[in-house]
């Protein structure tokens, strides 16, 4: 079946499709950065090519299917279709395979030194914990698989009545497929309680012990993995344990203090393409280690680690970033440090609390350097999704705060 379409010389064509290959068809084109139509086009004209017919493939239950095409290409196509002696379906189910054949799913980006992410603020409850996991989700995402994003410049919306862009636009995309690891620095464990694990004990081996040289055997042995089918085996985390309360005392007599957090992690740098560092409300020596672990190093690119600090619409939010800030300034200024700024986050955004809520967003919006690379609105989702101590891009893959974190991860790929 076929009618007229307004876009050039094309028209609406209707025949039927497998749905699993529909939707792989789907994935792949967006992968590659095309349209359907045109993917479906470029299929039916190698097919067209052929001296012979291909295997046959199983177009049983086959759904209805639209597309648009030149006219004169559907219309060989079912001359040609009619001359092999096969039907249309089983001809369109072809050409869709033979491109797919052609055009296999591009490999996963992985960066050439492994990305260090530090979040962090020094103040309490801003969320620091649900970016940290979110963001690592939205990074170890099925590559084969499409999610719903929010455009990342979307969130600039929020805050300018005139602007027609429409602030829940949303764009489906591959996940990242990134291999992450999640450390969770923080002697409360809230990130390891959130994620379904318990924290390690204090009488075996964690993380502090590795910084203060008292590592009992291999740190890749306390890593767990994330299970979930959206994450396959890419999501890992190092628990955290109440050993880490006491690390800035054991690291005061530690050589080379500041580097201690990159001494233990060394180890399982290799397997990771990102680790997210999961940081205490502390302006202690526990974060001297995590900014230095955050730092360029040579021959990295700028941005391709660094800090994320999480923030609050709200006026405390802003002293604690200025101490903050102030103790990564003096990092960098007594080591000779390159430590890059990757973003602020606006974390638990609601409008509907009024002008304290949207003046200090524009607020952190006027900063500008670092800029605002993501407004996380405060919804039940991740409240429900802790308490069902389960990751919230698997509890609730398509709810706002999910899509906006989409955003997130990507915004700090660039």
């Amino acid at each position: 079946m076929t009618s007229p379409d307004s876009r050039g010389d094309r028209e609406k064509v209707v025949s039927k499709l497998p749905a699993w290959l529909r939707q792989e068809l789907k994935v792949r084109a967006v992968q590659h950065g095309i349209d359907m139509q045109d993917a479906v086009d470029a299929g039916i004209s190698a097919w067209r090519g052929l001296g012979s017919n291909l295997a046959a493939i199983d177009t049983s239950g086959a759904e209805s299917f639209a597309t648009f095409l030149p006219a004169e290409q559907w219309t060989g196509f079912k001359a040609d279709c009619k001359s092999r002696g096969v039907s249309l379906i089983q001809g369109l189910a072809q050409s869709v395979r033979l491109w797919l054949d052609s055009n296999p799913a591009p490999a996963v980006k992985r960066p050439a030194i492994v990305r260090r992410i530090i979040v962090c603020n020094q103040k309490g409850g801003v969320g620091k914990t649900a970016i940290t996991a979110g963001a690592g989700e939205a990074l170890a995402e099925d590559p084969a698989a499409l999610v719903p994003v929010r455009v990342s410049k979307h969130f600039a919306a929020l805050l300018d009545e005139d602007d027609t862009t429409d602030p829940l636009a949303l764009e489906d995309l591959p996940g990242l497929g990134q291999r992450v690891l999640l450390v969770d620095f923080d002697p409360q464990g809230h990130l390891t309680k959130q994620l379904g694990h318990e924290p390690l004990p204090m009488d075996g081996d964690s993380l502090t012990n590795h910084m203060a040289g008292d590592g009992k055997g291999d740190l890749s042995d306390l890593i767990v993995t994330i299970d979930d089918d959206r994450f396959a085996d890419r999501l890992h985390l190092l628990p955290a344990c109440a050993d880490a309360f006491l690390l800035d005392v054991r690291l005061a007599s530690v050589r080379a203090r500041e580097a201690a957090l990159e001494r233990a992690l060394a180890a399982v740098e290799a397997d990771y393409d990102v680790i997210l560092i999961d940081c205490p409300p502390s302006l202690g020596l526990s974060m001297d280690a995590a900014t230095y672990y955050g730092r360029r190093r040579p021959d990295e690119a700028p941005g391709n680690s660094g800090t994320l600090i999480v923030v609050q619409a709200e006026d405390s939010s802003a002293d604690a970033y200025g101490l903050l800030t102030s103790q990564i300034e003096d990092m960098r200024d007594d080591l000779a440090l390159d430590v890059d700024y990757l973003g602020l986050v606006v974390n638990h955004y609601d409008a509907r609390r009024g002008y304290i809520a949207t003046s200090s967003l524009q607020s952190w919006m006027d900063i500008k350097d670092p800029r605002v690379v993501g407004v996380i609105g405060d919804l039940k989702e991740q409240k429900e999704a802790v308490r069902a101590k389960r990751p919230l891009l698997a509890y609730a893959p398509r709810c706002e705060q999910s899509v906006a974190l989409r955003a997130l991860a990507r915004e700090i790929s660039k």
